[in-house]
């Protein structure tokens, strides 16, 4: 069995090598969606950050990623084994570790990986006791849950590019995320699964805070990308309107526990329209309903 996952790999990455090449020959993309493909992130992650690499031209070829279950699939493996980068892989589970010290990853390429259930106080120690400080080439946070409180608190690296996972049920325009809670789980935080993160609004006003640049979503609705400014350089720069996509694939869940087949919008948000978020604008706390009916700290 793993011979055959090996082989597939193999395949997979002479593939993907393939797409990067055809980068440099296409037309220049008006939109992120223009350069996706995917090898071993879940969608067209991977043509996205081998673009966004290429314009930037990144001299720090490091990146960390926080949340990457197994590591089979990730933001960041692509880039290990096509691009030689290093790495630091942090999730709260053990199956990430095994992967790595049980493949060919855990000599053939540097990849650290660390079991930490990550909060606002230990994320920077993780970090620099991982063995990166200063400049990196790539951040990438997708824990389902404080994903905004993360990015904030983050001071020891400084990512060319960041790749965050935004709550697209929230919409383009509200500015809000979760309160945070260290221990929080979304499967527990509420029974749709759909109650996490942040909206794409939130983050661009983090990000613009924070000198970066918005450059678009992929095209299931799933991460947000951002370029710093010094970086950054004629890469089209977005606004929530017209860089927000919408979320199509479906893993809320029923309150027995079972896959919902729920799909407008607008029945996701009134699952869970009671729930506290805090306008990261304002400082203030109200509700998903409230927020997103009422378009809190409009990006557009």
């Amino acid at each position: 069995m793993q011979r055959l996952r090996n082989e597939q790999d193999e395949m997979r990455l002479a593939i993907g090598r393939l797409e990067t090449h055809l980068l440099d020959v296409r037309p220049a993309p008006t939109t992120l969606e223009d350069v996706e493909f995917r090898v071993f992130s879940q969608f067209g992650e991977d043509g996205i950050i081998q673009h966004l690499a290429r314009k930037t031209k990144v001299q720090d070829t490091t990146f960390v990623e926080i949340g990457t279950g197994d590591y089979r699939e990730s933001n960041t493996r692509f880039l290990l084994q096509n691009n030689n980068w290093r790495g630091l892989i942090i999730d709260g589970g053990e199956e990430h570790v095994k992967f790595v010290l049980g493949t060919t990853l855990s000599w053939r390429h540097d990849v650290e990986p660390v079991s930490a259930f990550v909060t606002t106080d230990n994320i920077n120690d993780l970090i620099s006791g991982g063995g990166f400080t200063g400049s990196l080439g790539l951040l990438s946070v997708d824990v389902d849950g404080n994903d905004y409180w993360i990015w904030d608190a983050i001071t020891v690296v400084d990512p060319a590019i960041v790749v965050v996972e935004y709550n697209a049920v929230w919409g383009p325009d509200a500015a809000i995320t979760v309160p945070y809670d260290p221990a929080f789980v979304n499967s527990s935080a509420h029974y749709s699964q759909l109650y996490f993160g942040a909206s794409l609004g939130a983050f661009m006003h983090l990000a613009k805070s924070r000198g970066y640049r918005f450059v678009g979503c992929a095209s299931n609705g799933a991460n947000a990308f951002f370029v710093r400014e010094d970086v950054a350089g004629d890469i089209p720069e977005q606004t929530a309107r017209s860089g927000y996509r919408e979320s199509r694939f479906l893993t809320a869940r029923n309150e027995d526990g079972t896959l919902s087949r729920i799909r407008s919008r607008a029945d996701r948000i009134a699952t869970m329209g009671h729930l506290p978020v805090i306008d990261v604008t304002t400082g203030e706390t109200t509700t998903v309903a409230e927020a997103v009916e009422g378009g809190s700290g409009g990006n557009a």
